[in-house]
């Protein structure tokens, strides 16, 4: 194939697919690279960047099956609510075409276990689109990881608080909720959609190879809500991965003030920190005093992520965050639904709801002093006595 362009379609436009018709049409990075040759959305309407597309003439579709069954390009891109994905991605690679599947990968593990067996039936590369995985920040990182600069991983722990209101909530048919109108499993929570690259990047910077994450291994869960929503708002998850490394993550999106990413892994040789003092930048601290700079992920931009698959195409090369690499977070997401399958409603008189109608936003008194002391202390909120938390029960995960 050579450096000719390669063919590709995108299935969503609306919403993230926006991102990635910008760098289709906008990114020099791409000129000459890519070509996009068919859309699908069953209301394209809604995408910011409609007139574009048709001022080029590309086909819009209504369905992905439409589309294939009119065009057949190299590349998928599929930018959809995650209860379509596993389905997609196997039509996708069935009709002959290699994916790129935004986050997350799915919404249960036999989801996934179904999509390696048709993908490798097909021959065909899929990539999980966490973005952070296609940084030179964080691959630089995870090299000297592997090399074992940093000595043995010990703890790894993260927080993030992103209040999120009912225009977030009803955005959608799914937004929230255990299961679509449809029936069909979404699991949607801050742990499998709005912070889900945040855990997924713990995994992905143990994994012993560049395309590989570590596998959780044993796990205990808390599942709160404060929204009128049938899954949870707010959870903490602790676990340990097959190599005895431990993992803490918080997410939220029932906290009055909003608190950006905080990131804490500590090996036997240095911590690496990411938020906070460090800013947007991720940054070893070796014991002895040294500091070593990574930068900024989230430089690595649509564009990179995108032609980072496509020179994988080309040279019949491996994605660096493929279907395994993604896996250990829905596995995690998964095995914490389990450990807690009743949420647990927050104490009505610790709720709050404010704002006008249509955009109110509803919280939960002195959460963020909770979470963080969670986080500090690296403890679920039962271990720290808070009246109103329960615990979830450990889940040992069977690996195959």
């Amino acid at each position: 194939m050579g450096d000719s362009e390669i063919s590709i379609a995108l299935v969503g436009m609306g919403g993230y697919g926006v991102s990635y018709l910008k760098a289709l049409f906008s990114s020099d990075q791409t000129k000459g690279q890519v070509r996009l040759i068919a859309a699908a959305d069953p209301e394209p309407a809604r995408c910011e960047a409609l007139g574009e597309v048709q001022s080029r003439n590309i086909p819009i579709y209504p369905n992905l099956d439409a589309l294939l069954a009119e065009s057949r390009p190299e590349l998928v891109i599929l930018s959809t609510p995650p209860q379509l994905h596993a389905e997609q991605v196997i039509t996708a690679v069935e009709h002959g075409c290699h994916v790129i599947c935004e986050k997350p990968i799915a919404s249960d593990p036999e989801q996934v276990r179904k999509m390696i067996v048709a993908r490798d039936k097909a021959k065909k590369l899929v990539a999980i689109g966490y973005q952070w995985s296609f940084s030179s920040a964080i691959l630089n990182l995870k090299r000297d990881v592997i090399a074992g600069r940093y000595g043995r991983p010990k703890r790894l722990r993260c927080s993030v608080l992103w209040p999120r209101g009912e225009q977030y909530y009803k955005r959608n048919g799914w937004a929230g909720r255990q299961r679509d109108p449809q029936g069909r499993l979404v699991l949607d929570s801050p742990v499998n959609n709005a912070c889900a690259h945040y855990l997924h990047n713990m995994f992905f910077l143990l994994g012993q190879q560049i395309d590989q994450s570590a596998v959780p291994h044993r796990l205990q869960a808390e599942l709160y809500r404060a929204n009128h929503i049938d899954n949870y708002d707010t959870g903490i998850i602790r676990c340990s991965t097959q190599s005895g490394a431990e993992i803490l993550f918080i997410a939220s999106h029932a906290t009055q003030l909003s608190q950006d990413p905080r990131l804490k892994y500590e090996f036997e040789l240095a911590t690496i920190v990411y938020g906070g003092d460090a800013g947007n930048q991720f940054v070893a601290r070796l014991h002895d005093g040294t500091t070593i700079p990574y930068g900024d992920p989230t430089h690595a931009t649509t564009a990179i992520k995108l032609l980072s698959v496509c020179n994988a195409i080309r040279q019949n090369g491996a994605v660096v965050c493929g279907l395994e690499a993604a896996a250990s977070q829905n596995t995690c997401m998964f095995a914490a639904q389990k450990s807690m399958p009743q949420i647990t409603e927050f104490p009505q008189n610790l709720v709050v709801t404010e704002g006008e109608f249509g955009h109110r936003i509803t919280y939960v008194k002195n959460l963020e002093a909770i979470l963080n002391a969670c986080y500090d202390s690296f403890a679920l909120p039962t271990e720290l006595h808070i009246d109103w938390a329960k615990p979830g029960a450990i889940q040992t995960i069977e690996t195959a």
